[in-house]
């Protein structure tokens, strides 16, 4: 070996190896250190450092040894490193042993330790248990005192009202015995003993004879600490007992005459609070508890029956049922008083409409004296799309300037209609678009079927959906916003009086639909701004304010109209107005001076019609003209038709611009002679399609009428509407053709009343006739629809219906013929009764099928005719009120809410034997 290797290479003593390090001792558990005490603690430390120093002086003192050995040992390799290795583990594995001998000894002594502790619990408890035994003992015993005391207490008591009763007279005895066994029966002796003996407070002079009505308590798992009380002894004066401070006597545990006695002696009421008394300590914790469960009874009036009485227990579920039915009572008595209040709340608000019809009319055409509002809302600002959202031309995305993408959003909100399909919609749409967009757009949109807006499309249908999928929390903000909007705009202040304003927001901006093939459809309707309205208000009215930033075209102050403002439209140049709810006042009377006006006519008809009949003979083309018009309007309800520019509004014609292509004369057909066949398109452009034979004379006129004309020429090209209009005023005053179309179909619905309502019906065909009879008016005046989308669902569900009723009706049949059998058989009151019921259920089933099938009849007959508006604007609201009456028919199974607010007047003032 080298001298770097070792440095000491001398013949001297080797050096003694490094003791080999001894590993740690495993600190002791968390286990040990928990049962350990701190004085075990300290001898363990202790035991341990003494140990630590005795290893080091073993290791640095060194045995004696002979030179022959130190000699060998001298000779051995130096580099030895795995014999000393070896040498190492062996005196650490020693150690370990050591240390493991150590620890197994202290578990054992703390093992010790703790099975003595629990051997001295264990004595502890044995000794509570035997104290705890020996108290129930006393409990038993006391027990059986008290109850021995009340026994004799209750003996001398009944032998006193022996003698009392032996004294008295018989009726006497009868009445005191009654009444002590109903006050024992019933426990209403005292109320204020009953009281007492529940709060533990009863002296001795008020205990009550018997304990009937003492209480049961309502949960039997609650344990309950006894409450003291005093009770009577022989002397009740001198004798009491004792009080326990722990466990007092509960006075509840009162003896019952004929007490059953278990094994040890006891009764059994006091056997079973014996048993109630067996609980640990932790449980008297609940007495406080029972003392709140009592005076919650106490003031609930619910008396508890007690343990041993089960004649009172029987009692008091009856008095609980009592109450019961007291609490039923009750909220049927609230219910009525709601509806009481809501009958009143609903008669005051009758009472505070302005009955305008029993006021007078103003004169001079005067409409009102005083009026204010805060004029109309108007559309919000337009929001531009998000960038998400892109408009497609040619495959390519493209931003649009913000006046262009607000009218792509008109276009893409209709994409799925209709209209967006037809090419003068599409034209028209696109002329006005480009007007709207910047110079660079025009040159880059030039073709509409290279458009692409279903983006624009997708994102307004997902907001629609999103607005219907709002909770009902965000639905009532909206709605209370939507409240306050209409408290402010809504309604106005007209002589002294609150009126609703109809249509108090101005139409916002969007593309024109018009009615049929309007020749304009697609074009744009411009939004409309507070420079383009005029205001009407009165002059000691405050002025609405307009929007910040703007001011109102005019403010006018005309008493005369009945509008409150007013702007004119860009499509068709027709003014529009803000008008007032047709429960109005201004609406209402309008419709009362134009169903009288009708009602005169009926009086001044017969005249009229023998004037234009003698017309028909004149020598003058323009009064033959003018009396066939008439005749028409008369006989048909014809409207008379307005002058129209050609190529501004839809083909739509009256009677006074029908063309010649409009009719074909037939001299026989169908069995009819004299036949006009009408085809033309009527107001919004519904069709009108009619054979109809005519007077001889009318027909020779039609002839002559048409003779070398052109198809597209006028038939009546020598009268218009004015002129018609100014004949009919010469013949009466107020008479207009629409005045003819109102008589007709108000005298057509009494008519038709009269013949079509069968006073043997029910209510339900009695409206099946009603409507029979609206419906004849509105094909007079030709209100036709298309059939609703759902028609033929709804059709499917009422058919369904009925047959389920018809199935119903067959297995009540069949359960009453077996209920026949029965009664047959057995001939008791219980199956007669039930035959009855049968029979009833049975007729309940068919006036149900009755219904079903009435209603499937009327919506069929319904479906190509619209009734509403005949029955709005037509027919007088006093014919239909005049039925109702007469034939005990609900006015709202006829007209609805609002129909009942336009027509309160009618409602109000008419009786059942009005006449038209």
């Amino acid at each position: 070996m080298t001298s770097a290797a070792h440095p000491n290479p001398g013949p001297g003593p080797a050096p003694s190896p490094a003791p080999p390090q001894r590993s740690p001792t495993p600190p002791p558990t968390t286990e040990l250190k928990g049962a350990m005490s701190k004085d075990e603690v300290k001898d363990k430390t202790l035991k341990m450092d003494s140990r630590d120093e005795e290893s080091k002086t073993l290791k640095n003192v060194s045995s004696p040894q002979h030179k022959s050995e130190r000699q060998l040992r001298s000779r051995k390799p130096k580099n030895n490193i795995a014999e000393n290795n070896l040498n190492k583990m062996n005196k650490e594995d020693d150690l370990k042993m050591q240390v493991n001998k150590e620890i197994k000894v202290e578990k054992n002594e703390i093992c010790d330790k703790n099975e003595k502790k629990i051997q001295g619990n264990m004595l502890k408890r044995s000794s509570c248990q035997e104290s705890f035994e020996d108290m129930l003992l006393d409990m038993d015993e006391q027990l059986k005192e008290f109850c021995a005391k009340k026994q004799k207490n209750k003996n001398k008591k009944f032998k006193k009202r022996e003698n009392i009763s032996s004294n008295q007279p018989q009726d006497q005895k009868e009445s005191s015995l009654n009444r002590s066994d109903n006050e024992l029966e019933a426990g209403i002796g005292d109320q204020d003993a009953t009281e007492k003996i529940t709060t533990g407070k009863l002296t001795s002079k008020e205990t009550p004879e018997r304990g009937d009505h003492l209480v049961e308590e309502p949960n039997v798992n609650m344990q309950t600490e006894p409450v003291s009380s005093e009770e009577d002894g022989e002397n009740p004066e001198s004798e009491q007992v004792e009080k326990n401070d722990e466990h007092a006597e509960d006075p509840s545990t009162k003896l019952v005459e004929d007490q059953d006695v278990d094994e040890d002696g006891f009764p059994v009421e006091c056997a079973t609070k014996r048993a109630h008394c067996d609980v640990n300590s932790n449980q008297r914790k609940n007495g406080a508890k029972r003392i709140k469960i009592e005076k919650a009874e106490e003031e609930d009036e619910i008396p508890e029956t007690s343990y041993g009485c089960k004649r009172q227990g029987k009692k008091s579920l009856k008095q609980r049922k009592d109450v019961k039915n007291r609490g039923k009572a009750k909220g049927k008595r609230e219910k009525k008083t709601k509806h009481l209040k809501k009958e009143e709340e609903k008669n005051k608000k009758e009472e505070a409409k302005w009955k305008w019809w029993e006021e007078e009319i103003y004169e001079g055409g005067v409409k009102w004296k005083h009026l204010q509002h805060n004029g109309p809302l108007f559309a919000p600002v337009y929001e531009p799309l998000p960038a998400s959202v892109e408009f497609c031309y040619n495959g390519h995305p493209m931003r649009l300037t913000r006046a262009t993408e607000e009218m792509a959003t008109f276009y893409a909100k209709m994409l799925d209609h209709e209209y967006t399909t037809k090419k003068i919609f599409r034209q028209n749409f696109f002329l006005d678009w480009q007007m709207e967009m910047s110079g660079s757009e025009q040159s880059i949109i030039t073709n509409i079927n290279k458009c692409d807006f279903s983006r624009l499309h997708q994102y307004f249908t997902e907001k629609t959906e999103a607005r219907k999928m709002l909770s009902k929390g965000e639905k009532q903000k909206l709605k209370m916003k939507e409240a306050k909007v209409t408290e402010k705009y809504g309604y106005c202040i007209m002589d002294g009086h609150r009126e609703r304003i109809a249509n108090f927001r101005i139409e916002p901006p969007g593309l024109f639909r018009g009615r049929g093939d309007h020749p304009k459809m697609g074009k744009l309707k411009k939004r409309i701004m507070p420079e383009d309205v005029i205001i009407n208000c009165s002059k000691d009215a405050k002025i609405p304010v307009p929007p910040a930033g703007h001011h109102w075209k005019e403010v006018r102050f005309d008493n005369k109209v009945t509008w409150l403002a007013s702007w004119v439209e860009n499509v068709q140049g027709q003014n529009k107005y803000v008008m007032l709810n047709p429960s109005s006042k201004l609406k209402g009377e309008k419709d009362l001076q134009k169903y009288e006006i009708a009602r005169r006519l009926k009086g001044r008809i017969n005249a009229i019609q023998r004037d234009y009949r003698a017309a028909w003979k004149s020598r003058e083309m323009k009064t033959r003209q003018r009396a066939v018009a008439l005749y028409f309007i008369d006989k048909l309800a014809l409207r008379a038709g307005n002058e129209k520019e050609e190529g501004e509004t839809a083909d739509t014609v009256g009677c006074c611009s029908l063309r010649v292509e409009h009719i074909r004369l037939h001299n026989h057909i169908d069995g009819m002679q004299c036949v006009v066949e009408f085809d033309f398109l009527g107001k919004d452009c519904i069709r009108y399609y009619n054979k109809i034979p005519v007077e001889k004379q009318v027909f020779k006129n039609l002839k002559l009428f048409t003779e070398n004309k052109d198809p597209t020429d006028c038939l009546f090209d020598r009268l218009n509407t004015s002129n018609l209009n100014k004949h009919l005023q010469e013949l009466m005053e107020g008479l207009s053709a629409k005045v003819f179309r109102t008589y007709n179909a108000s005298i057509t619905l009494q008519e038709q009343l009269e013949d079509l309502t069968n006073p043997d019906d029910s209510v339900a065909e009695k409206i099946l006739s009603y409507n029979r009879a609206n419906r004849a008016v509105a094909i007079l005046c030709n209100h036709q629809r298309a059939p609703p989308k759902t028609f033929e669902k709804s059709m499917k569900n009422i058919q369904a219906k009925i047959d389920a009723k018809i199935e119903q009706i067959a297995a009540a049949q069949k359960d009453l013929k077996i209920a026949k059998k029965d009664c047959k058989e057995k001939k008791d009151e219980k199956s007669e009764q039930m035959v009855e019921k049968k029979k009833k259920l049975i007729e309940k089933l068919e006036e149900q099928l009755k219904k079903l099938e009435v209603q499937a009849t009327d919506r069929e007959e319904n479906k190509q005719i619209a009734l509403g508006t005949s029955k709005l604007n037509y027919l007088d609201p006093r014919i239909t009120v005049a039925w109702c009456k007469k034939w005990g028919i609900p006015i709202e199974k006829i007209y609805n809410k609002m129909q009942r607010d336009k027509f309160a007047w009618a409602i109000d003032m008419t009786k059942r034997d009005f006449k038209f």
